[in-house]
């Protein structure tokens, strides 16, 4: 992970956010895709990325534009991933079916449909493909600890 300079015991400097952070097997088991990435910094797949880095997971992004977030390179539609944990949704109901048998190939654990993102046909899908669906906020689930 780019930024990675010192390790000390579990605690890992992350000098491009300017924090430690506590490294642990939870968050290394939950590599998060999220979608509808981008890199403007007053979106909230911009800011879910940081807080996803801060809190040490590992993110793969995905977005219609190519760049970078904190470190983490936004890939264009499809890239290969190994092992997804959970899919987190930023793309409206009306842009999602282009994702549909991607995300359904992933075989995520879980999505978590963020506000404005609900949408019972693909929520349907995933749970006939046995992945659990949260309404819920990435932001505040991370804030709170509940992630």
């Amino acid at each position: 992970m780019a930024g990675l300079v010192h390790t000390s015991g579990l605690f890992v400097l992350n000098p491009n956010l300017f924090c430690y952070f506590r490294v642990n097997e939870f968050t290394m088991n939950k590599p998060t895709l999220v979608i509808g990435a981008s890199t403007n910094p007053d979106r909230y797949s911009y800011m879910a990325i940081r807080s996803l880095v801060i809190h040490h997971f590992k993110v793969y992004a995905l977005g219609l534009r190519e760049g970078k977030v904190h470190g983490i390179s936004i890939s264009r539609p499809f890239p290969q991933i190994p092992e997804i944990h959970t899919v987190t949704m930023y793309v409206g109901k009306r842009n999602q079916p282009f994702y549909y048998d991607y995300i359904v190939s992933l075989k995520p654990k879980r999505i978590i449909f963020n506000p404005g993102s609900e949408n019972k046909e693909l929520e349907r899908m995933m749970t006939d493909a046995g992945t659990e669906v949260m309404h819920a906020c990435t932001l505040v689930m991370l804030a709170q600890g509940g992630y």
